[in-house]
C-alpha cells in the first residue's frame, strides 16, 4: 500500500492509538508494523483472530500484558551457550510467570475449572509451555537482581556461613580495640577502605598504632588504619569473597544451562505471548470504538452500514451509510463546504485501510468492504512550497501519478476534482478524468462543486450522483449522505438568509443559464420530495412498531391466560383426586369396620351410622368445580353484581360464585369449588336464575374428612408488603392449615425487592416439619418473586 495514501487518511494515527494499547515492546513493535494485506484468505484469518480475541475480552474480561521484558537479546546469548546475569534469568523467569498466566486465560492449563474456548487463538494458547521447573529454579536461587539466595548450592551456603564467622570475629577484634584506644581513636567507629576493615585513627598516633594504612581523611587528620591483629582475617574475608564470586558464577551458569535447553520453547513463548498481546490490542481497539468485523469481498462491493470515522469525536460524528461497486461503480459527491464531503472520503479509505490490515471498522454488523491491492488519495491541499507549484497544479501532479498506476484493482477517492482553475476548464477535465476511470472499471470516489459532473452521473450508466445535506433553515450542514441524489446550490437560499436583498438575487438569477435554472430547480423538487418520503417512511415504521408492540402484548395475554386457565384446571385435578382418594381411604376403612363387627357381632344399629357417615363422605368427593358448563352468552352486570352470585369464567371453562366485588381494574375473586382465584370482570358471564333446579345437599358441619379445610385454604399466600415478623407468624399458621389440609403443593409470594423477605421465608422452611422441599418459581409461577413449597 503507497505510503501517500496511509498519510493522506491518517492510518498512522490509527496505529499510533493500536500501539498504545498493546503492553509488551515486541507487541508495540506488531503494532507499529502493522500495514494493510491484499489476500483475502490472510484478511480474514486476521479479522477472526481480531473477533475470537474481542469475543474473550468480553466473556472472560481483559488480560494484562504490562511488564513482559524483551527476553530476545538474552536469548540470542543462550542460543550460542554464553551465561547471562541474574537480572536477564529474572527476566525470563517473569515472562515464563506471565506465559503461565496467559495460557491459564486461553483455558489451555488442563485444569477441571479451566473454561476450554475452541476458536482461532486455541492453538496460540495451547502451545504455550511455562516451563515451571526452570521458572521455579530461577526464582529459588535468585532473590533480587542483585541478591543470590544462602540456599542456592551447598558451597555457597557454607562460604557464607565463612564470611559471617569471620565477620564476627572481625568486629569482635575492633570492638576490644576501639574501647582500650579511645585516647587516639578520632571516632569511635569501624569503617571500610579498599575492602578490609579499618579504624579512623589520629594522624599524631599513628606511631604509637600498629597497623596498615590503606586512606586517609581530606584534611589529613584522620587516618585509616587496619590493625595487625585483624589483618588475617580481613586476608580471609577477600579469599572467601573471591570464592563467593565464583559460585555465584557457577550457580548462574548452571540455570543458563539449564535455561539453554529449552531456548526454543522460549522463543516461542515470547514470540506468542507477545503476538497475542497484539492480537488483543486489535480486540481492545474495537472494544474502544465499537467496532464490528466486516464482510469482504473480490468483487469489488462496498456498502458501510451507520459507518464513523475513528478519529472524530463519537459525540460529534455523524454515521454515514454509502455504498459503491454493486450496480455502480463510481460515486459523485456534491454538497457545501464542511459539509462532510471530504469526511466521507476518507471514512471510506481509512475503513478499508484498517479492515484490510486486520483491524475491527466502527460500522454496523456485516458491513461489506473489498479488498483492494492500492488504494488512491488526492485529498487536502498539497501545495508545495518547495517546488513552487500551485494547489491546482499539486493536485494534478498527483493526480497523473494515480492515472498511471490506478487499475480495476485500485480504489481512487477525488477531493474537489478540477478545482482552483478556471470552472469551465476545471470541470472540462474532471469530467474527462472520471470517464477515463469509468471506462477502465475503476471503483472511484470523487468530490465537486460542478454542476457539469452533477449532470454526467445524471447520463452516464454507473455512475451515481450522492450528495451532503444542508439545512436551509438552520445554515448548517447535517452531515448526512444521500445516495441517488445530486446536491443543490444552496448560495441564493443561503444569501436571502443571512439579509441580501431580494432585487439583488433576482438579478442574479436573471444571469444564470435557462437550463442551469432548469436543473437546480429539479433538483430542489426532487429534495423537497425525498424530504417528504422520509417522513411518511417514518411514520410507517412508528406505526408498525406499534402494531408489533400491540401483537407481542396481546400474545403474552393470551399466553399468561392459558398458562393460568391450565395452572387452574390441574389444581382442581389434583384437589379432586385427593378428595376421591381419601375418601375411598375412608370407604375401604369403614369396610374394615364392618368386616370386624360382623365377626364380633356387632350392633345393627352402630353400623347403620358408620353407613351414613361414608355417605356423607362420599358426597363431599363432588364438591368440584364444574367443567364446561353451559353459557348464557350474557355478560356481567357491574351494577347488579354482588358476593355470592353465580358466573361462568369463560377462559377456564369453570362455574364459580362471586366472593368480592371488583376493583378499579375490574379485578375480582371467584370461588370455582375448592379454588378461589382472581379474574376479570370481562372474564365473565351471567348464569341464569337457577331458582327451580335442585340444589346441592352440602353440610356445613365441621370435621366431616380431612379434607374439610381444603375448601378454604388457598394454595398460594401473598406476603408482600409485611414486615418479616409479620409474614413468618402469617406464614407459620398459614402451613399449618395447608398441610393439615393435605394440600400437596403451595406457592408463598414474597416478591423480589431486596431479597431480606425471601431469605427469611426460606430459613423459616428449612426449620419447617412439614417442608419436603422448596424451591424458586419457575416460569409463569412468579420466578424470584415466589417460592414453590412440597409438603411431605
Amino acid at each position: 500500500m503507497n505510503e501517500k495514501a496511509l498519510r493522506t487518511l491518517e492510518y498512522n494515527k490509527i496505529i499510533q492509538k493500536l500501539s498504545e494499547l498493546a503492553g509488551s515492546s515486541r507487541g508495540k513493535e506488531l503494532c507499529a508494523s502493522l500495514l494493510p494485506h491484499h489476500e483475502l484468505s490472510e484478511i480474514t484469518r486476521l479479522q477472526k483472530e481480531t473477533s475470537d480475541a474481542l469475543s474473550r475480552l468480553l466473556r472472560k474480561g481483559s488480560l494484562s500484558f504490562s511488564g513482559i521484558h524483551d527476553i530476545r537479546p538474552s536469548l540470542m546469548r543462550l542460543k550460542v551457550g554464553s551465561s547471562l546475569g541474574a537480572v536477564e534469568l529474572l527476566r525470563i523467569s517473569s515472562v515464563l510467570d506471565a506465559t503461565l498466566r496467559i495460557k491459564a486465560y486461553g483455558g489451555c492449563t488442563g485444569k477441571d475449572e479451566d473454561e476450554i474456548i475452541e476458536d482461532s487463538l486455541t492453538e496460540y494458547f495451547g502451545g504455550l509451555e511455562p516451563l515451571t521447573q526452570l521458572s521455579n529454579e530461577i526464582k529459588r536461587c535468585i532473590i533480587s537482581e542483585e541478591e543470590i539466595a544462602d540456599d542456592a548450592s551447598p558451597a555457597l551456603k557454607s562460604i557464607r556461613r565463612s564470611i559471617r564467622i569471620t565477620n564476627d570475629k572481625v568486629h569482635s577484634d575492633l570492638s576490644s580495640i576501639l574501647n582500650s584506644s579511645k585516647n587516639v581513636l578520632q571516632d569511635n567507629i569501624i569503617t571500610m577502605r579498599n575492602g578490609r576493615y579499618c579504624l579512623p585513627v589520629r594522624a599524631e598516633y599513628k606511631n604509637q598504632f600498629q597497623g596498615m594504612i590503606h586512606d586517609q581523611s581530606s584534611t589529613g587528620s584522620t587516618l585509616f588504619i587496619e590493625p595487625m591483629s585483624v589483618v588475617r582475617l580481613n586476608n580471609e574475608l577477600r579469599e572467601l569473597a573471591i570464592k563467593e564470586k565464583e559460585e555465584i558464577e557457577k550457580i548462574l551458569a548452571g540455570l543458563s544451562e539449564m535455561a539453554g535447553e529449552y531456548v526454543d520453547q522460549l522463543y516461542y513463548n515470547y514470540n506468542t505471548i507477545t503476538g497475542l498481546d497484539f492480537i488483543f490490542a486489535k480486540a481492545t481497539l474495537s472494544k474502544t470504538m465499537k467496532g464490528s468485523e466486516p464482510v469482504f469481498n473480490n468483487k469489488g462491493i462496498i456498502n458501510l452500514k451507520k459507518a464513523r470515522h475513528p478519529l472524530i469525536d463519537p459525540k460529534q460524528v455523524v454515521p454515514i451509510d454509502i455504498r459503491i461497486g454493486s450496480d455502480f461503480n463510481m460515486l459523485i459527491i456534491t454538497g457545501p463546504n464542511t459539509g462532510g464531503k471530504t469526511v466521507t472520503l476518507k471514512t471510506v479509505g481509512l475503513l478499508t485501510l484498517m479492515g484490510q490490515a486486520g483491524l475491527h471498522i466502527p460500522a454496523y454488523d456485516n458491513s461489506e468492504l473489498a479488498v483492494f491491492t492500492e488504494v488512491y488519495a488526492d485529498i487536502g491541499d498539497e501545495q508545495s512550497i518547495e517546488q513552487s507549484l500551485s494547489t491546482f497544479s499539486s493536485h494534478m501532479t498527483n493526480i497523473v501519478s494515480i492515472l498511471q498506476k490506478a487499475d480495476e484493482q485500485s480504489l481512487v477517492l477525488l477531493d474537489e476534482l478540477g478545482a482552483g482553475t478556471d470552472p469551465t476548464e476545471g470541470a472540462a477535465l474532471a469530467m474527462s478524468i472520471l470517464s477515463y476511470l469509468h471506462k477502465r472499471n475503476i471503483r472511484t470516489m470523487a468530490t465537486t462543486h460542478y454542476s457539469e459532473l452533477k449532470i454526467y452521473a445524471l447520463s452516464t450508466e454507473g455512475v451515481l450522483n450522492a450528495s451532503c445535506e444542508f439545512d436551509v433553515e438552520s445554515l448548517r450542514p447535517t452531515y448526512r449522505l444521500l445516495i441517488g441524489i445530486p446536491g443543490k446550490s444552496n448560495a441564493f437560499a443561503i444569501s436571502s438568509k443571512l439579509g441580501l436583498p431580494e432585487h439583488i438575487i433576482e438579478e442574479a438569477g436573471k444571469l444564470i443559464g435557462k437550463q442551469e435554472r432548469t436543473f437546480e430547480d429539479l433538483i430542489s423538487d426532487l429534495e423537497e420530495s425525498r424530504i417528504t418520503i422520509e417522513k411518511e417512511q417514518d411514520e410507517i415504521r412508528q406505526y408498525k412498531a406499534e402494531i408489533e408492540k400491540l401483537k407481542q402484548s396481546l400474545a403474552k395475554k393470551s399466553e399468561n391466560l392459558e398458562a393460568s386457565r391450565a395452572r387452574i384446571i390441574n389444581e382442581a385435578k389434583e384437589q379432586a383426586s385427593m378428595i376421591i382418594s381419601e375418601a375411598k381411604e375412608y370407604a375401604d376403612e369403614s369396610i374394615r369396620k364392618f368386616n370386624r363387627w360382623l365377626q364380633q357381632g356387632g350392633n345393627v344399629k352402630d353400623m347403620e351410622e358408620e353407613r351414613a357417615k361414608l355417605r356423607e363422605k362420599l358426597g363431599d368427593s363432588s364438591d368440584l368445580p364444574i367443567v364446561n358448563a353451559p353459557k348464557s352468552g350474557k355478560k356481567v352486570d357491574l351494577k347488579t353484581l354482588k358476593i355470592g352470585d353465580s358466573v361462568f369464567v369463560t377462559s377456564l371453562g369453570l362455574r364459580g360464585t362471586v366472593s368480592t366485588l371488583p376493583n378499579s381494574k375490574g379485578d375480582l375473586l371467584v370461588q370455582m369449588g375448592a379454588l378461589n382465584s382472581q379474574v376479570n370482570v370481562k372474564d365473565l358471564e351471567a348464569i341464569e336464575d337457577e331458582d327451580d333446579t335442585p340444589k346441592r345437599n352440602v353440610s356445613t358441619k365441621a370435621g366431616k374428612i380431612k379434607m374439610s379445610k381444603s375448601a378454604t385454604i388457598s394454595p398460594e399466600i401473598n406476603l408482600i408488603g409485611k414486615t418479616v415478623d409479620e409474614a413468618l407468624a402469617l406464614l407459620d399458621k398459614y402451613l399449618d392449615d395447608a398441610y393439615l389440609s393435605h394440600i400437596p403443593k403451595v406457592t408463598i409470594i414474597h416478591g423480589r425487592g431486596t431479597g431480606a423477605l425471601r431469605n427469611a421465608v426460606h430459613g423459616f422452611l428449612k426449620k419447617s416439619k412439614y417442608v419436603k422441599s422448596y424451591r424458586i418459581g419457575g416460569f409463569n409461577e412468579g420466578n424470584t418473586g415466589a417460592t414453590i413449597v412440597e409438603f411431605k
